[in-house]
């Protein structure tokens, strides 16, 4: 007869082998709805040229969305809300005529160069991010008019590239740190409109000394 000591680790182990099992098997299956839910709505957009990948769990963009993508025209793209770090500079490429990126609620802090050949871009939302100044590139896009950039942790703005940006009529900066110099010198612009946050001086700007 086994000591009874024995036959205990020997349930612990079973019991511990089964809990790793199990947690295996819920995070198949939750990468498995990830990815039929990621090829259905790549298929709903074959139909509509909208790509909506909000809320699918990505941290990049999947290379097959690129294969599935290949034969349509994307008018917009939609991948807010999921925990993307960066975004690939083969995108400018493979969907090159879209009028509008949503990129919000992710975790971005760069934009990569290659997306201002996006000549087509109207609408860009990179709100929700981690960007700690406003992405030279979206200055440079042919026709950008619109940029959302609130709630991020933006404390840098070329006034005279945003100044001089092609098409750029409407510009979101609420819920970031710009400075107040900076904040001035945005205020003072007369051809696009910028949006920002309406905040108390700290004591110490208040200071002369």
């Amino acid at each position: 007869m086994r000591p009874p000591s024995s036959h205990f680790g020997a349930d612990i182990t079973n019991t511990a082998n089964n809990e790793n099992m199990m947690a295996n098997m819920i995070c198949t299956r939750l990468a498995g709805r990830a990815v039929i839910r990621v090829v259905g709505r790549c298929n709903e957009a074959q139909d509509n040229n909208n790509l909506d990948l909000s809320e699918c769990q990505l941290m990049q963009v999947p290379d097959a969305v690129y294969h599935l993508m290949r034969h349509t025209e994307l008018k917009a793209c939609n991948l807010s809300s999921n925990v993307i770090t960066k975004i690939p500079p083969k995108f400018a490429v493979k969907f090159s005529l879209i009028t509008e990126l949503n990129l919000s609620n992710n975790q971005m802090s760069k934009l990569p160069d290659e997306l201002g050949d996006l000549a087509e871009l109207e609408r860009l939302d990179i709100s929700h991010n981690a960007f700690i100044n406003l992405p030279l590139v979206a200055y440079r896009m042919p026709k950008l008019t619109t940029l959302n950039a609130n709630n991020n942790h933006i404390v840098e703005v070329d006034i005279e590239r945003l100044k001089n940006s092609p098409s750029l009529a409407d510009v979101d900066l609420r819920e970031n740190p710009v400075p107040p110099a900076t904040v001035a010198a945005l205020k003072n612009l007369t051809t696009i409109r910028v949006r920002l946050t309406v905040r108390e001086p700290e004591e110490w700007e208040d200071l002369n000394i």
